[in-house]
């Protein structure tokens, strides 16, 4: 069976709808995939809706965070949507991704760059409006051939010339939230450094001792080597390893299922949540 535990949808910055997504996720070969979008769980409903018989949906968000100046996203999983406390907190993200949107779109105004507000929201659609939107209109305006390259300092990347600053969660409150709601934390791409600076080994023991569940070690942004080092780091923290796509639709050239996470590591998230269940398809109305 393979898992994958990191996918987006347009409930934020994927380019599948999270029907499509479920019906992709099988066509791939997948038993399990979670959705995660970004500091939303928008899209889970569609995405239950649609599930076709064979898959099993784990419902998620990716939570925006920063630690002493540094931006990470922690993946959290099985939680209780309507916990108030946590809900609360994804509505003051999720609502301050907006103006933060706006204010690189009028940095990179500034720089030159002939984007409107107008192209990046027709982009985003109904999803949560995010850099990966901003990125995509800088392709389609040949700024930069890929959205990956638009991550980087000359850009949109942490400190990056076009970057802005929003709400994020700090990751020792993150957690606390999710395990209030019942769920299951895991460090999304801890190493991974074209994206930006990244969190010290000695931070994630912090926050192992904090009650993170889990760290993504199986990524396209992790080499083999960097793959091993952060194994060997979670066996001595007494941390879970997951692997995952981390997969957009077309806006990454990543495949559902590319990285996959270990069965007997995926039953322990679910023996470990008591927020909710995963979800299994029982041919959903889109299903072919």
């Amino acid at each position: 069976m393979r898992i994958d535990l990191h996918t987006h949808s347009t409930a934020s910055d994927g380019t599948d709808t999270p029907a499509e997504l479920v019906l992709n996720a099988a066509a791939a070969g997948l038993g399990v995939v979670a959705l995660t979008d970004h500091d939303t769980v928008r899209g889970h409903a569609e995405a239950v809706a649609a599930l076709p018989e064979g898959l099993t949906l784990v419902t998620g968000t990716e939570l925006s965070c920063r630690l002493d100046g540094v931006g990470l996203h922690m993946l959290a999983y099985l939680f209780d949507p309507d916990e108030p406390e946590f809900a609360r907190e994804r509505e003051l993200v999720r609502d301050d991704r907006v103006p933060r949107a706006r204010t690189m779109v009028r940095t990179l105004q500034e720089l030159g760059v002939p984007v409107e507000w107008e192209h990046v929201a027709r982009i985003a659609g109904d999803g949560s409006v995010g850099r990966p939107h901003i990125a995509t209109a800088l392709v389609e305006l040949g700024v930069v051939p890929t959205v990956s390259d638009a991550f980087t300092p000359q850009w949109l990347a942490d400190g990056g010339r076009a970057h802005a600053q929003k709400h994020e969660l700090d990751p020792f409150d993150a957690i606390r939230l999710v395990k209030a709601a019942g769920g299951v934390t895991v460090l999304a791409h801890p190493a991974a450094v074209k994206r930006g600076r990244v969190v010290s080994e000695s931070s994630v023991a912090e926050l192992a001792a904090a009650g993170l569940d889990g760290i993504e070690v199986d990524h396209m942004d992790h080499d083999e080597p960097t793959r091993a080092r952060l194994r060997g780091l979670a066996r001595e923290l007494g941390l879970l390893t997951t692997g995952s796509s981390d997969y957009h639709g077309s806006r990454k050239t990543v495949r559902l299922g590319e990285n996959a996470t270990d069965p007997e590591i995926y039953g322990e998230i679910t023996r470990r949540a008591t927020g909710a269940f995963p979800v299994p398809g029982a041919g959903g109305p889109l299903a072919p």
